[in-house]
């Protein structure tokens, strides 16, 4: 093993360092100030965040590492490349999201919040960490960070059973991948004896006859680890009940920033590390990417309106679905070459933008209908004009249908990513799955423009901060339509 280089780049970590040191400043101030003024804590977590996210601009400039070995190429720890800052800004730009759509839930709830701010930071400073990384140690320990302060966020309405039995069923199908993935890191590590990405690669083109079946094992293993992190089929039980016993926000913030950060961490260990093993683990995307989507939006289809937290639980499996079509590209990736990730990481931007506008005005609903039903939004027009037609724009966009041009755009490029790398049954199988979800996705929007049940003059309570984040949502979804080809073209430039 080589000597590591003890010279620290600060800028370069300044984003995750950033979120971790804010969120250890908001749990001292919990400490001194009154309950009158817990809501200051809020905005101390909206702004540590807006300086996380500034801290990227810095970054603009090149390439940079930090934490790494003098020998062996000088392989790197902590990469800040062009892929490292487009994650870091979705994550940090959804976590931001997400604090604005929890303040009004905070005393809604009666959640504790101090604890709340500090937990959300903890993760989003995880799920920053883990573009950057390139070795394994680092990968799986960011993937920690971000994982184990969401069990506590799902589970944090005391006494709740909804919540609790949401947040054990998180913690239980996250500690079995955890188990999974370490077990096949440690074979990949004893197949080739190092943990950094680039060297496994390496590694992995020279592996001794006697430790192949090993080495195989350990990516096999690893894959299906992160398949369970990211709810992809079969293995993603634990997502509705998850989604549904949480607070609405955070079902939001682990839709987002917690799936892209995740799928993060797939591209590097599969298009960087086990980059010789193309031939196997690129087939087995694709078919766990046609099973996904297929799963989420047939069972998508399946919610019934009048179901109590019908809408939280069909975006729950609409996540799912979507999970699918982002998996497209990093299949692809094995068959045309690593450009294609831009497409994955396009398609992630414009989900995170719409998907969190979805759940802000699912937030503004729940204020009047704890529920959350379905037919809850039926003549949401006549109450909130602003609103529904907000929402009807986001599941557009979902859908892929104008005016939500940014939603088209990215459905096309993932279709057209598979055409290239020759899956052209997976493209058929895509093909099907978006008319599927047209179905459930023109349903919802129907509702909003029936004759409503209540009178018009009964409107619903909207606060500052989710005023924000519903705007903030809308604005980002209509500059993406603006321009999509920009979206593509900064989301492939110079990507690993």
């Amino acid at each position: 093993m080589g000597t590591l280089i003890q010279s620290v780049d600060w800028i370069a970590i300044a984003p995750p360092v950033i979120a971790a040191a804010a969120a250890l400043i908001v749990l001292v101030v919990d400490l001194f100030v009154s309950d009158a003024r817990k809501p200051l804590l809020g905005w101390l977590t909206v702004g540590g965040l807006a300086l996380a996210g500034l801290s990227l601009l810095p970054l603009l400039d090149g390439d940079r590492s930090t934490f790494c070995l003098t020998v062996r190429g000088g392989d790197c720890s902590y990469v800040a490349d062009h892929f490292t800052i487009i994650v870091q800004l979705l994550v940090i730009g959804g976590a931001l999201l997400t604090a604005l759509l929890s303040m009004h839930t905070m005393a809604a709830d009666e959640l504790p919040a101090g604890e709340y701010w500090f937990l959300l930071l903890s993760s989003a400073s995880g799920a920053a960490l883990l573009p950057a990384s390139r070795d394994l140690t680092t990968l799986i320990v960011a993937l920690e960070v971000a994982s184990l302060p969401a069990f506590a966020l799902v589970g944090i309405k005391r006494g709740d059973r909804l919540s609790s039995e949401a947040a054990l069923k998180f913690f239980l199908s996250s500690v079995a991948a955890t188990a999974v993935t370490l077990l096949g890191v440690s074979f990949l590590y004893a197949a080739t004896g190092t943990l950094h990405l680039t060297a496994l690669a390496h590694g992995l083109t020279a592996v001794d006859p006697q430790l192949a079946t090993l080495a195989k094992a350990g990516a096999a293993l690893t894959l299906v680890g992160f398949a369970f992190k990211l709810a992809v089929a079969p293995f993603h039980f634990w997502v509705p009940d998850t989604y549904t016993g949480a607070p609405l926000p955070i079902a939001a913030y682990l839709s987002v920033v917690g799936k892209t950060s995740g799928f993060s961490g797939l591209i590097l260990v599969t298009v960087v590390g086990l980059k010789p093993y193309a031939d196997v683990w690129g087939p087995a995307v694709a078919v766990l990417a046609a099973l996904t989507m297929t799963v989420g939006n047939a069972a998508a289809l399946r919610q019934r309106p009048d179901a109590a937290r019908s809408a939280v639980r069909l975006l729950a499996w609409s996540s799912i679905g979507q999970a699918g079509y982002l998996l497209v590209p990093v299949a692809a990736a094995a068959y045309a070459g690593t450009d294609e990730i831009g497409t994955t990481i396009a398609y992630a931007l414009m989900y995170a933008a719409v998907n969190l506008g979805a759940f802000a005005v699912a937030a503004l609903v729940a204020r009047s209908a704890p529920e959350n039903r379905l037919t809850d939004y039926r003549g949401l027009y006549a109450r909130r004009p602003l609103a529904a037609l907000s929402l009807a724009f986001f599941l557009l966009c979902l859908a892929g249908l104008p005016p939500g041009i940014i939603g088209l755009f990215a459905k096309v490029a993932v279709f057209s990513s598979a055409v290239h790398a020759g899956l052209g049954w997976l493209a058929v199988i895509m093909a099907l799955n978006v008319v599927v979800a047209l179905v459930y996705y023109l349903r919802w929007t129907a509702l909003l423009f029936m004759k409503s049940p209540e009178p018009a003059a009964v409107t619903l309570p909207l606060t500052a901060p989710l005023t924000a984040a519903i705007a903030l949502s809308a604005v980002l979804g209509l500059a993406l339509s603006g321009a999509p080809q920009l979206v593509l073209r900064f989301a492939t430039g110079g990507l690993l």
